[in-house]
């Protein structure tokens, strides 16, 4: 099979290298971070001008129509440079319930808006009791004439305190954790009834918990056929998990590379701690495992547009399950051998670990996807 890229791919790639080589040293992400919005809003613009926000959007509705490949190329040098804006939240998981969900309306309204950078879009689904269950969806939406009112609580929505729309889950019938019954509902993220609480993550981003209270919305809001919602749900999650994998390379990459010109430089005994044997080893272990990590981050970008959900959620599960496991073994190794170093907050590499173990958590850590995969007979079930 052939894994290079083509040209407008290799172009791709320089091109966003080029902007974030000279747009995003360690010290002004640090300043992006102050920002009120906690990233930059003129980088957002760059990145919608270069075409970045809508490469699955279609020529239409401003966007390139590109494969997942770009997107994973995207999301691996956005990793390297540990970018702040939401790019998952805003251009995969908006972006992409619209374009699975929405009516001709809906995404004639909305698709530009998130290709030209001028609306950012929130995804809230998880819930405190959810785990991560997709499924389990307590939030409910009822009829009151022709509107939806929309009460519950959703936590940890990416990039939710500075959304201009959210895109919420609710139920509409049926138990908890039933798979049918879940709506979609495109509400105005400053509608009456609707509050958010947004605070910083572990790694740099920004999330907030949003609550629900007898919020109105129209019709025209809804998504896709009311209560068959959780397959889009599922979809669209599993392009997420692609994007996350090429970003967490990434940042291993990146981890792996400062790890290897701290031992060049870093001399003990008269000599570059590099050359000793052992060091030398674990060096060895971590470009391993980082090949192993993007060796499943392409397998997961080849399986996005797969319309066989079973097996590319066993693809996405596998991929999960190789960047949770890779990821902790080269950040545990990366500050380790930075020694001191590795665990201050004016050093990179403890940001770089940081992130990955946030992506790691994110939509299943790598124990629940190791014993979802277990559950249904592994990576390549038995015929």
């Amino acid at each position: 099979m052939d894994f290079e890229f083509t040209e407008e791919q290799r172009i791709l790639r320089e091109s966003v290298d080029r902007l974030l080589n000279d747009q995003y040293s360690f010290e002004a992400r640090r300043a992006y971070a102050k920002e009120p919005q906690g990233f930059s809003r003129e980088l957002w613009r760059h990145y919608a001008e270069m075409g970045l926000l809508g490469l699955r959007i279609a020529h239409h509705h401003g966007g390139s129509a590109t494969s997942p490949v770009e997107v994973m190329i995207t999301a691996e040098a956005f990793g390297r440079a540990l970018v702040l804006e939401p790019f998952v939240a805003t251009a995969v998981l908006g972006g992409g319930l619209l374009r699975y969900a929405g009516n001709p309306q809906q995404c004639d309204h909305w698709l530009p808006k998130i290709a030209d950078g001028t609306q950012i879009l929130a995804f809230a689904h998880a819930e405190r009791q959810s785990r991560y269950v997709l499924a389990d969806v307590a939030a409910t939406a009822r009829l009151d004439g022709s509107s939806w009112i929309i009460d519950g609580a959703k936590t940890l929505v990416l990039h939710g305190d500075s959304a201009d729309a959210v895109i919420t889950s609710a139920r509409i019938s049926g138990a908890p954790r039933d798979r049918d019954g879940i709506g979609l509902f495109l509400v105005d993220a400053k509608s009456p009834g609707i509050s958010r609480r947004g605070y910083p993550t572990i790694d740099g981003q920004r999330a907030a918990d949003i609550v629900f209270s007898a919020v109105k919305v129209a019709p025209e809001a809804v998504l896709g056929e009311p209560g068959k919602a959780l397959p889009t749900i599922e979809r669209v999650v599993d392009e997420a998990v692609a994007a996350l994998a090429a970003e967490a390379v990434g940042a291993m990459a990146a981890m792996h590379q400062l790890t290897v010109d701290y031992l060049k430089m870093r001399r003990q005994f008269g000599v570059p701690i590099g050359q000793f044997q052992s060091l030398q080893h674990k060096v060895v272990d971590m470009l391993i495992a980082l090949e192993q990590a993007r060796s499943m981050a392409m397998l997961a970008t080849m399986m996005v547009d797969e319309q066989d959900a079973d097996e590319r959620h066993r693809v996405m599960a596998a991929a999960k399950v190789q960047i949770g496991r890779s990821g902790r073994l080269i950040g545990q190794q990366a500050v380790q051998l930075h020694g001191g170093i590795g665990m201050t907050m004016e050093y990179k590499v403890g940001h770089y670990f940081k992130r990955v173990t946030a992506i790691d958590t994110l939509f299943g850590d790598a124990d629940h996807h190791l014993t979802a995969l277990a559950r249904g007979g592994g990576l390549i079930p038995a015929v």
